[in-house]
């Protein structure tokens, strides 16, 4: 299987300024030489820029462009069309400049854009909103049939500036050479705002808030958990909120566990509060039992990004078992899958987690003005027995593999 690009970033410790190189999914960083782990965080989307490999001897001029990789549902009449997508788009959009950064990306090393960069650093003019609304009419457009839901999940959104010279033409800094026609004579570089960038990364200590012990967890994990305290912490823009959290105990000492969202909601223009209300929603071949009405309706998502296709079924089928709140509230011992997947998307994809059981396929128009509000999310890890490459929860009908968790590592 065909890992998906990976996007490599030159750093340097904060601690003792060693170099090291990250990865784009990158949360936890543990400097190889001092050992000091930090967790990496910024107050809205990570900044990255191409560094060039000698002084540049003219002027530079750095266009943002915006970045969108995750996974697109969109549901129509004849199901739901998930896929992957990875795109970039100017963030000022310009004639005289690449339309997008193509392979560059996947080909050179970036940096996290700093205040001491040389140059002058173009302000977007193009909001993420107004790119997603763009990227998503190009995306849907061409689809047969009208769309009931459509939704971005496990979205990573990031700023790259490449750098430029502007003369009478403007010319790539890296390859230099000329990236576009002679320029009209009006044209003005220094109209368009800019100026130093004002952003940084932002490096917290991996301890737990409660007890002061070492945080756990992979190099792109977005929740650790304490073990001394036995707590779950969640990442946020300026530390980490505690989580509630359980597992299901395993049946055997040959698991993995996988981490789950629980989320309760309430939801308009449907009946779905409650297990008996699910049976009717999806039409399910079983007759509905005394106590059923007051089982209260939960939705469950994975919370660790995977293809979108297994996104998909993994909600579908754990949210048509509905687990019983019999989890322990401990971290289960044994191998544990990280938290790759925020609550944010996680509660993204609840429409379309709805869309993909609701029966008669007519019933599909209530989700266009349908709103979905969430009040309530518990993160749960389920034991998936190992059998070879095979992972499996017969209980939930679950099933994957080993090497789609891991190329999932990298989506």
């Amino acid at each position: 299987m065909k890992q998906p690009p990976r996007y490599l970033i030159e750093h340097q410790c904060p601690q003792c300024g060693a170099p090291a190189v990250l990865e784009e999914t990158d949360r936890l960083f543990t400097c190889p030489f001092c050992k000091v782990r930090s967790y990496l965080t910024t107050g809205d989307y990570f900044r990255y820029m191409f560094p060039l490999a000698k002084p540049a001897d003219k002027p530079l001029v750095y266009l943002p462009y915006w970045r969108l990789k995750g996974s697109l549902f969109v549901c129509l009449p004849g199901g739901i069309k998930p896929r992957i997508v990875d795109v970039s788009q100017q963030a000022v959009p310009s004639p005289f400049f690449p339309a997008s950064l193509g392979l560059r990306s996947q080909t050179l090393k970036l940096r996290f854009v700093s205040s001491d960069g040389d140059g002058l650093f173009l302000k977007p003019t193009l909001s993420f909103k107004e790119m997603l609304l763009t990227a998503e009419e190009t995306l849907v457009s061409g689809l047969a049939g009208p769309v009931f839901a459509k939704a971005f999940i496990g979205e990573t959104l990031s700023q790259i500036y490449s750098p430029f010279h502007v003369t009478d033409r403007v010319f790539d800094a890296i390859l230099n050479r000329p990236v576009s026609p002679a320029l009209p004579d009006d044209f003005d570089i220094s109209k368009l705002p800019g100026g130093k960038p004002d952003w940084r990364v932002e490096f917290i200590p991996t301890l737990c808030p409660d007890c002061g012990w070492d945080l756990e967890g992979d190099r792109n994990a977005i929740a650790l958990p304490c073990r001394n305290c036995e707590s779950l912490w969640l990442s946020h823009a300026k530390g980490f909120n505690k989580m509630e959290f359980g597992h299901f105990p395993a049946e055997g000492p040959d698991s993995v566990y996988l981490p789950f969202y629980r989320i309760g909601a309430d939801i308009s223009g449907i009946n779905l509060a409650s297990y008996a209300d699910l049976v009717k929603v999806a039409n399910m071949a079983k007759v509905v039992q005394d106590g059923w009405q007051d089982k209260p309706f939960h939705f469950w998502t994975p919370a660790f990004k995977i293809r979108p296709q297994d996104f998909l079924l993994f909600s579908r089928n754990l949210t048509l078992s509905q687990p019983p709140k019999e989890w322990v509230p401990k971290l289960p011992q044994g191998e544990i899958l990280s938290v790759t997947m925020p609550v944010t998307e996680a509660v993204e994809s609840l429409k379309i987690n709805l869309a993909s059981f609701i029966k008669p396929p007519k019933m599909l128009q209530v989700l266009e003005n349908m709103e979905i509000k969430p009040r309530g999310v518990v993160l749960v890890y389920i034991p998936l027995q190992k059998s070879g490459n095979e992972l499996f929860q017969p209980a939930f009908n679950l099933r994957t593999t080993r090497a789609l968790l891991e190329y999932a590592k990298f989506l």
